[in-house]
């Protein structure tokens, strides 16, 4: 059975590429065994995703080819 992680007490950091104006703004909080939770900064109390590290790392290589 899958779990949705304990996320309370999560440290959350700012993705470097946000562009600081407030409109692109996501946030990880590391620390989570095989685990990225995800959020928009904007709406902190807002549903959060949780990706395993293979997608994340799969999507952050196609996002850097993207940009």
């Amino acid at each position: 059975m899958k779990r949705t992680p304990d996320l309370s007490t999560a440290v959350w950091r700012k993705s470097s590429y946000s562009d600081g104006g407030g409109t692109n703004c996501v946030e990880v909080a590391p620390g989570y065994p095989h685990l990225v939770p995800v959020r928009d900064s904007k709406v902190p109390d807002g549903q959060v995703l949780v990706f395993g590290t293979t997608a994340w790392a799969t999507f952050l290589t196609h996002a850097a080819r993207s940009a």
